[in-house]
Protein backbone atom coordinates (compact mmCIF):
# COMPACT_ATOMS: atom_id res chain seq x y z
CA UNK A 1 0.00 0.00 0.00
CA UNK A 2 1.03 3.37 -0.96
CA UNK A 3 0.12 7.24 0.82
CA UNK A 4 1.07 10.26 -0.91
CA UNK A 5 0.09 12.35 2.31
CA UNK A 6 0.31 15.93 1.69
CA UNK A 7 -0.48 18.95 4.40
CA UNK A 8 -3.40 21.32 3.15
CA UNK A 9 -4.84 24.78 4.21
CA UNK A 10 -8.03 23.40 2.53
CA UNK A 11 -9.47 20.52 0.16
CA UNK A 12 -12.40 19.19 -1.80
CA UNK A 13 -13.88 16.25 -4.09
CA UNK A 14 -16.08 17.47 -6.65
CA UNK A 15 -17.53 14.71 -8.76
CA UNK A 16 -19.69 15.97 -12.09
CA UNK A 17 -19.41 19.35 -10.84
CA UNK A 18 -20.77 18.83 -7.21
CA UNK A 19 -18.67 19.00 -3.83
CA UNK A 20 -19.52 15.76 -2.06
CA UNK A 21 -16.07 16.39 0.99
CA UNK A 22 -13.86 19.17 2.34
CA UNK A 23 -12.08 20.02 4.65
CA UNK A 24 -9.91 22.69 6.23
CA UNK A 25 -6.64 22.33 7.80
CA UNK A 26 -5.95 19.11 8.03
CA UNK A 27 -3.89 16.53 5.65
CA UNK A 28 -5.60 15.08 2.19
CA UNK A 29 -4.02 11.67 1.38
CA UNK A 30 -4.07 9.93 -2.11
CA UNK A 31 -4.14 5.79 -1.26
CA UNK A 32 -3.33 3.52 -3.46
CA UNK A 33 -4.36 -0.89 -2.95
CA UNK A 34 -2.13 -3.32 -4.14
CA UNK A 35 -3.19 -7.05 -4.59
CA UNK A 36 -0.90 -8.33 -1.70
CA UNK A 37 -2.07 -5.73 0.68
CA UNK A 38 -3.41 -7.20 4.63
CA UNK A 39 -4.40 -5.86 7.53
CA UNK A 40 -1.37 -5.48 8.94
CA UNK A 41 -0.50 -2.68 6.15
CA UNK A 42 -3.90 -0.94 6.78
CA UNK A 43 -2.98 -0.84 10.17
CA UNK A 44 0.40 0.36 9.79
CA UNK A 45 -0.82 3.32 7.31
CA UNK A 46 -3.40 4.20 9.49
CA UNK A 47 -1.27 4.45 12.69
CA UNK A 48 1.20 6.46 10.74
CA UNK A 49 -1.09 8.82 9.16
CA UNK A 50 -2.64 9.65 12.15
CA UNK A 51 0.37 10.29 14.24
CA UNK A 52 3.26 12.03 11.46
CA UNK A 53 3.93 15.39 13.18
CA UNK A 54 3.79 17.72 10.09
CA UNK A 55 2.25 20.57 12.16
CA UNK A 56 3.35 23.39 14.68
CA UNK A 57 2.71 23.33 18.22
CA UNK A 58 1.08 26.06 19.77
CA UNK A 59 4.31 28.38 20.05
CA UNK A 60 5.18 27.95 16.97
CA UNK A 61 7.59 24.92 16.63
CA UNK A 62 7.47 22.97 13.67
CA UNK A 63 7.51 19.55 12.74
CA UNK A 64 6.04 18.83 16.76
CA UNK A 65 2.43 18.20 16.73
CA UNK A 66 -0.27 15.47 14.85
CA UNK A 67 -3.44 15.56 12.96
CA UNK A 68 -4.79 14.84 16.07
CA UNK A 69 -2.70 16.82 18.29
CA UNK A 70 -4.15 19.89 16.81
CA UNK A 71 -7.72 18.47 16.11
CA UNK A 72 -7.18 18.79 12.32
CA UNK A 73 -9.58 17.21 9.55
CA UNK A 74 -8.12 14.28 7.03
CA UNK A 75 -9.50 13.76 3.65
CA UNK A 76 -8.64 10.17 2.15
CA UNK A 77 -9.09 9.53 -1.66
CA UNK A 78 -8.82 6.47 -3.24
CA UNK A 79 -6.35 6.54 -6.25
CA UNK A 80 -5.05 3.09 -7.61
CA UNK A 81 -3.33 4.52 -9.90
CA UNK A 82 -0.49 4.77 -7.12
CA UNK A 83 0.19 1.21 -7.80
CA UNK A 84 1.18 2.29 -11.56
CA UNK A 85 4.13 0.14 -13.06
CA UNK A 86 5.38 2.21 -16.58
CA UNK A 87 5.81 -0.10 -18.97
CA UNK A 88 7.75 1.45 -21.47
CA UNK A 89 5.85 4.48 -21.68
CA UNK A 90 2.54 2.78 -20.94
CA UNK A 91 0.94 3.06 -17.04
CA UNK A 92 -0.02 -0.43 -16.17
CA UNK A 93 -2.17 -1.24 -13.49
CA UNK A 94 -2.78 -4.72 -12.70
CA UNK A 95 -0.66 -4.52 -8.96
CA UNK A 96 -3.60 -2.49 -8.06
CA UNK A 97 -6.34 -4.31 -5.91
CA UNK A 98 -9.14 -5.30 -8.02
CA UNK A 99 -11.98 -2.52 -7.79
CA UNK A 100 -14.54 -5.36 -6.10
CA UNK A 101 -11.61 -6.72 -3.52
CA UNK A 102 -10.38 -2.61 -2.91
CA UNK A 103 -13.83 -0.67 -1.35
CA UNK A 104 -14.47 -3.23 1.25
CA UNK A 105 -10.84 -2.92 2.47
CA UNK A 106 -10.78 1.13 1.43
CA UNK A 107 -13.41 1.52 3.84
CA UNK A 108 -12.36 -0.78 6.50
CA UNK A 109 -9.49 1.77 6.88
CA UNK A 110 -12.21 4.76 6.97
CA UNK A 111 -13.38 3.23 9.64
CA UNK A 112 -10.82 2.31 11.25
CA UNK A 113 -9.31 5.89 10.85
CA UNK A 114 -13.09 7.06 12.45
CA UNK A 115 -12.39 4.90 15.32
CA UNK A 116 -8.88 5.84 16.21
CA UNK A 117 -9.44 9.61 15.70
CA UNK A 118 -13.11 11.82 15.79
CA UNK A 119 -15.40 10.36 12.92
CA UNK A 120 -16.79 13.35 11.74
CA UNK A 121 -13.26 14.64 11.03
CA UNK A 122 -12.55 11.82 8.77
CA UNK A 123 -13.40 12.62 5.16
CA UNK A 124 -13.55 10.77 2.25
CA UNK A 125 -13.68 10.65 -1.80
CA UNK A 126 -16.48 8.31 -4.00
CA UNK A 127 -14.77 5.40 -4.37
CA UNK A 128 -14.40 4.54 -8.55
CA UNK A 129 -15.68 7.87 -9.32
CA UNK A 130 -13.91 9.96 -11.90
CA UNK A 131 -13.25 13.13 -9.41
CA UNK A 132 -11.83 16.69 -9.07
CA UNK A 133 -9.22 16.23 -6.30
CA UNK A 134 -8.31 20.43 -5.70
CA UNK A 135 -5.94 20.40 -2.77
CA UNK A 136 -3.98 23.64 -1.26
CA UNK A 137 -0.80 22.61 -0.24
CA UNK A 138 0.77 24.08 2.88
CA UNK A 139 4.17 24.73 2.44
CA UNK A 140 3.77 22.53 0.66
CA UNK A 141 4.36 19.58 2.82
CA UNK A 142 4.75 16.08 1.18
CA UNK A 143 5.11 12.96 2.40
CA UNK A 144 5.02 9.36 0.97
CA UNK A 145 4.41 6.25 2.98
CA UNK A 146 4.87 2.64 2.17
CA UNK A 147 3.10 -0.40 3.73
CA UNK A 148 5.77 -3.23 5.22
CA UNK A 149 4.87 -5.21 2.17
CA UNK A 150 5.80 -2.55 -0.21
CA UNK A 151 8.70 -1.75 1.74
CA UNK A 152 9.88 -5.95 2.07
CA UNK A 153 9.28 -5.69 -1.83
CA UNK A 154 11.74 -3.32 -2.81
CA UNK A 155 14.45 -4.39 -1.02
CA UNK A 156 13.93 -8.10 -1.95
CA UNK A 157 13.98 -6.44 -5.68
CA UNK A 158 17.43 -4.33 -4.81
CA UNK A 159 18.83 -7.88 -3.00
CA UNK A 160 18.35 -10.11 -6.47
CA UNK A 161 19.64 -6.79 -8.39
CA UNK A 162 22.76 -7.10 -6.64
CA UNK A 163 22.89 -11.03 -6.66
CA UNK A 164 22.46 -10.27 -10.35
CA UNK A 165 25.26 -7.78 -10.43
CA UNK A 166 27.70 -10.42 -8.51
CA UNK A 167 30.42 -9.35 -6.41
CA UNK A 168 32.46 -5.94 -7.13
CA UNK A 169 29.72 -5.37 -10.05
CA UNK A 170 30.82 -7.78 -12.32
CA UNK A 171 28.49 -7.73 -15.42
CA UNK A 172 29.50 -8.92 -18.72
CA UNK A 173 32.75 -9.31 -18.38
CA UNK A 174 33.59 -5.87 -16.72
CA UNK A 175 34.47 -4.90 -13.32
CA UNK A 176 32.77 -1.38 -12.67
CA UNK A 177 34.34 1.08 -10.37
CA UNK A 178 32.86 3.66 -8.24
CA UNK A 179 34.44 7.12 -8.69
CA UNK A 180 34.86 9.31 -5.48
CA UNK A 181 33.30 12.41 -5.34
CA UNK A 182 33.58 15.49 -3.05
CA UNK A 183 35.93 14.97 0.05
CA UNK A 184 36.81 11.89 -0.99
CA UNK A 185 37.94 12.97 -4.92
CA UNK A 186 40.13 15.63 -2.88
CA UNK A 187 41.62 13.26 -0.59
CA UNK A 188 43.11 11.10 -2.78
CA UNK A 189 44.36 13.80 -5.58
CA UNK A 190 46.23 15.11 -1.87
CA UNK A 191 47.77 11.63 -2.08
CA UNK A 192 48.67 11.85 -5.55
CA UNK A 193 46.37 9.44 -7.09
CA UNK A 194 45.10 10.43 -10.67
CA UNK A 195 41.82 9.81 -11.31
CA UNK A 196 40.53 8.02 -14.57
CA UNK A 197 36.99 6.92 -16.12
CA UNK A 198 36.96 3.11 -17.51
CA UNK A 199 37.47 -0.36 -16.70
CA UNK A 200 39.79 -1.32 -13.91
CA UNK A 201 41.56 -3.30 -15.79
CA UNK A 202 42.75 -0.46 -17.75
CA UNK A 203 44.00 1.21 -14.70
CA UNK A 204 41.60 3.47 -13.48
CA UNK A 205 43.59 4.33 -10.31
CA UNK A 206 47.32 4.75 -10.82
CA UNK A 207 49.81 6.77 -8.63
CA UNK A 208 50.34 10.01 -9.96
CA UNK A 209 53.83 11.07 -11.29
Amino acid sequence: MKAIIQRVTKATVTVGGEEISSIGRGLCVLLGISVEDTQKDADYLVRKILNLRLFEDENGRAWSKSVMDRDFEVLCVSQFTLQCILKANKPDFHSAMPAELAQPFYNSILENMRSTYKPELIKDGKFGAYMQVHIQNDGPVTIELMSPTVQAGEAAAEEREDALQGPLGVEQGKTRFTFPTGPQRQQWSRRGCVIREGDLGQQDVKPGT
